[in-house]
């Protein structure tokens, strides 16, 4: 293809602390000649920097002190894809190493990595189906930006869950953008309105683990793409108004080596034990773990009572009520995540979800009852209402230290410190309108 010139350009990308795809534009002879065996070089601030991309401190991997050196981005051939919006083009995902040829533990595809190896070793795979929202707005990126973001138009003016009514014109961009999708690798099952003013929700189709939150990472990636092309903006704030947030539901089971099911057997709820013991840990460890899952300040807006966001820690059966929900029977039983919301790092969730099921194996906990009826009526512990809250839990965590290292933890937990200095740096819109004249 690229002695034909049809191919041009590869885009390896490292995928960083946000989730969000970095990386460089490499010629494609030279890709060929080179990078695919030796890779290439990227700096190291791309897994020490806040989501403006400053230099900021408090990091092991990378500051002033260590001289912001490099780290090795590595080429995945199996993850390659065209990119339809980039003619000419394909893309593949990296995994990053030191100068001395270690993985770097902190990088998100590595710390997911290590958690499906922990997997195998138990014969298992994990399948992983996420279900995406976003808010499609009739601005341009620069137009918001240039507003403040204060005058924002959403494509409809007033939720049309599950509607098919095309009366403004979204129908064609949603078609393409589901052609778009497909076009560059990325599994979907479909993609349909929300609740939310503007609101949709793109489901991707079942894979095994990285692949599926490659994808998950893809999606996102084109999707705002896609929109800027069309002239329209989209975002994956977890909340922005009044209305729903949006989330990011993940549908998890387990497969052993020869795809058997592993979750499903003819015990209690037609669990097997692992099942039991899986729903058990993401119960117990799932405010030590919730920075994973809620990584923003914004992120807990989202968290409000009858929002179909859980606020309160259960499982049920087909009960969106509570923050993991059970469904399906046999082959097809999972539980769906239903903490994290779209701006959630997948690659973090799913390393999450992992550690706590294998620690709930581990330590023999006992599953309580399904939880029947209004879990936000219920007298049950509350899920972490603030940034602050999950940064204390995560930070002396034992099953995090354990499963994903004290590296891991300390620079996780410094990202999460650097959001809430600079935030509370900030003098927000809110302040001004309450306090400039009447205060």
């Amino acid at each position: 293809m690229v002695s034909d010139g049809d191919i041009g350009v590869v885009e390896l990308v490292l995928v960083d602390m946000q989730g969000r795809l970095q990386g460089k534009r490499v010629n494609a002879r030279h890709f060929l000649d080179v990078t695919r065996r030796g890779g290439c070089e990227a700096q190291t601030y791309l897994l020490a920097t806040d989501v403006e991309m400053n230099t900021v401190d408090g990091y092991d991997l990378a500051s002033w002190s260590t001289g912001y050196g490099n780290l090795v981005m590595r080429p995945d051939l199996t993850s390659m894809r065209r990119l339809p919006w980039h003619p000419r083009s394909v893309l593949a995902f990296t995994d990053v190493f030191d100068s001395t040829g270690a993985a770097v533990t902190v990088s998100p595809r590595q710390l997911l990595r290590t958690q499906l190896d922990r997997l195998n070793d138990c014969g298992w795979n994990a399948l992983i189906g996420t279900e995406l929202e976003f808010q499609l707005f009739a601005d341009t990126y620069r137009q918001a930006w240039q507003d403040g973001y204060r005058s924002l138009r959403p494509v409809s003016d007033y939720g049309s869950d599950y509607g098919l009514l095309d009366t403004r014109g979204t129908g064609s961009f949603l078609t393409s953008l589901a052609d778009g999708l497909e076009a560059a690798g990325i599994d979907i099952e479909g993609v349909l309105s929300e609740a939310g003013p503007g609101q949709q929700e793109i489901v991707l189709g079942v894979n095994p683990a990285l692949t599926a939150v490659d994808n998950h990472a893809l999606a996102k990636f084109a999707t705002k793409q896609i929109a800027a092309a069309a002239g329209y903006s989209a975002t994956f704030m977890a909340k922005l108004g009044d209305y729903e947030g949006n989330s990011c539901h993940v549908h998890f089971s387990l497969r052993d080596h020869d795809n058997a099911p592993v979750m499903a057997d003819d015990g209690q709820h037609g669990f097997s034990d692992v099942m039991r013991g899986f729903l058990a840990g993401q119960l117990a460890y799932l405010p030590e773990l919730t920075l994973m899952f809620a990584p923003n300040i914004n992120s807990y807006k989202r968290f409000v009572d009858g929002s179909y966001a859980p606020t309160t820690i259960c499982w049920g059966h087909d009960n969106r009520t509570c923050a993991l929900r059970v469904v399906g029977s046999g082959r097809s039983l999972r539980f769906e995540h239903r903490l994290p919301g779209a701006d959630a790092n997948m690659y973090l969730v799913v390393s999450a979800i992992i550690a706590a099921g294998l620690r709930g194996l581990k330590e023999g906990l006992t599953l309580p009852d399904p939880l029947a009826g209004n879990a936000y009526a219920a007298e049950l512990p509350r899920v972490p209402r603030t940034l602050s809250e999950a940064l204390t839990a995560f930070k002396a965590s034992d099953v995090a230290a354990q499963a994903f290292g004290e590296d891991v933890v300390r620079h996780y937990t410094r990202t999460a410190e650097i959001e809430l200095e600079q935030f509370n740096r900030s003098v927000t819109d809110w302040e001004k309108f309450r306090g400039f004249e009447r205060l």
